[in-house]
């Protein structure tokens, strides 16, 4: 079988955030036994019909990386119990219909994890998280999902995650995500 293309979106856009440190760590659980490529979309603007047709540049090339996908894997904050205005920026950019795609994300095998600073990890983003991508048809795998709470007690003094506690259930979802993919791609 040829090797799935996963696609890893942080929803947050702070250089070494801890949802982009722990992508990069799925990314090492992953291994070789698929393609994995974290999503830069820092550059795509706030949703406006008033830009929608032709759609930016930005927008066009995160679209043409999700279409590119086999799969995709959130990792997200969790912002007053919600997640991240800037993931929710870029799903409606994605939601939206093209003269060349439709239904971006439909039936896409997606998993989610987050990190948070908070004691209740990103369990309640999540859970939103979930309600938006399974009303736009994505294929979520709902467990295992990880959350990390307390993240900053997982990293060193400056900030670098280091999954001390974390990193058995992030094989093991990475794993799972993996067998999830494969049976949706035969």
């Amino acid at each position: 079988m040829v090797k799935p293309k996963i696609l890893a979106i942080a929803g947050s856009l702070r250089k070494d955030s801890y949802n982009k440190q722990l992508a990069l760590a799925a990314k090492e659980a992953v291994g070789v036994r698929a393609e994995f490529e974290l999503l830069d979309f820092a550059d795509v603007p706030l949703f406006n019909e008033d830009i929608e047709f032709p759609a930016p540049l930005s927008v066009k090339r995160v679209r043409e990386q999700v279409k590119a996908a086999d799969a995709i894997w959130f990792f997200s904050p969790e912002y007053n119990h919600f997640f991240s205005g800037v993931l929710k920026n870029l799903i409606d950019w994605l939601s939206r219909d093209t003269e060349e795609d439709s239904d971006l994300l439909s039936g896409k095998p997606t998993a989610i994890s987050g990190a948070s600073l908070g004691m209740g990890g990103t369990v309640t983003a999540q859970d939103h998280l979930v309600t938006l991508i399974s009303f736009l048809d994505m294929d979520v795998m709902n467990y295992p999902r990880l959350t990390i709470p307390r993240v900053s007690k997982q990293a060193d003094g400056n900030g670098i995650l280091k999954l001390t506690d974390s990193a058995p259930f992030l094989q093991e979802q990475a794993d799972m995500f993996l067998a999830f993919i494969e049976r949706r791609l035969k």
